[in-house]
């Protein structure tokens, strides 16, 4: 499982798009994604927790925190070889992390936190929960936002990750992203 988990060596630069959930974060993804024409790593979780909802009509358990972290890095580990100066992620270990201590009373298996706090992406995007909540099968939170977005937020303080919030509507947001991210590729 550790090798599993772990982030493998890029020559990317690597941005997160990070947050509560009904936050923009896979459509503002998307956009960058396109902009930049680079690829983007999709959130692992979701499509795992949407055939597990259509097949069983059951929501995440603790059984399916390391399957869930251990897809995810598959695909980012994949995409991150392919990429040749940005790789887009939708989400990743430490958004789970945040989940898992949220929905089980503050726990996180060990190698997930590990991992969750070595892997290194040059920024991260934390989206405010400034836009309007859109509901589905697996959103649950709807009067817990402002909560949520704390977690995020403490989480990546803790670990000292950088980050920008991004706050506004869709357009404000890519903007702002888009500044950002440019001048980490004129640095580069």
């Amino acid at each position: 499982m550790e090798e599993k988990l772990a982030q493998r060596p890029a020559s990317c630069i690597k941005i997160v798009l990070f947050g509560p959930e009904s936050t923009g974060k896979t459509t503002l993804s998307e956009d960058l994604a396109e902009y930049y024409k680079a690829p983007m790593v999709k959130e692992f979780m979701r499509e795992y927790l949407q055939k597990v909802w259509d097949a069983e009509k059951r929501i995440c358990q603790p059984r399916d925190i390391i399957p869930i972290a251990e897809g995810q890095m598959d695909a980012e580990n994949q995409l991150s070889q392919k990429a040749d100066d940005l790789l887009i992620c939708d989400t990743d270990l430490l958004e789970l992390k945040v989940y898992s201590e949220a929905y089980y009373d503050g726990f996180c298996e060990p190698q997930l936190l590990k991992h969750a706090l070595n892997n290194h992406y040059h920024l991260y995007f934390l989206t405010y929960i400034d836009v309007p909540w859109t509901p589905d099968d697996l959103r649950d939170k709807p009067h817990d936002r402002e909560g949520m977005f704390q977690r995020f937020e403490k989480a990546l303080k803790q670990a000292n990750k950088p980050y920008i919030i991004l706050n506004g509507d869709r357009e404000t947001r890519l903007i702002t992203a888009v500044k950002k991210i440019d001048e980490f590729l004129k640095n580069r």
